[in-house]
């Protein structure tokens, strides 16, 4: 289901998503953090730190900064790749898929136009 919004709009209802992930204390990721993050949550597994580079285009110690970050969150964990021990896999876990669930719902919330909002985009009472 296609939506149509105009960059604008796309951009003010990321800033409204922003905003109410700040005001929320939740973690701040880097765009970069944030885009693994969706990738290995978004896409089947199983998801390497060699193919979460070539697949973002960054090099691989950008992506093991990414994974050292998402880790000391608990948002992914490391295991060997058994079959290839050179390999490193990027897993799921459980704090990390509730982060995404909640932040979607923020996204989700900045999407619908909320009658009771200001032109900041602020829930009210701010």
């Amino acid at each position: 289901m296609a939506i149509e919004v105009t960059e604008l709009e796309a951009l003010d209802i990321w800033r409204r998503a922003i905003v109410s992930s700040v005001r929320v204390d939740a973690p701040d990721l880097s765009a970069r953090q944030m885009a693994l993050l969706l990738t290995v949550y978004l896409t089947p597994p199983p998801h390497t730190v060699r193919g979460m580079a070539e697949l973002l285009k960054v090099s691989k110690p950008a992506i093991t900064r990414a994974v050292d970050r998402l880790s000391e969150l608990n948002f992914v964990r490391r295991k060997v790749d058994e079959s290839d021990r050179r390999s490193v896999l990027i897993q799921r876990t459980v704090p990390g898929s509730v982060f995404l669930r909640e932040f979607g719902e923020l996204i989700s919330a900045a999407a619908k136009l909320d009658q009771t909002a200001d032109k900041s985009g602020l829930p009210p009472g701010y």
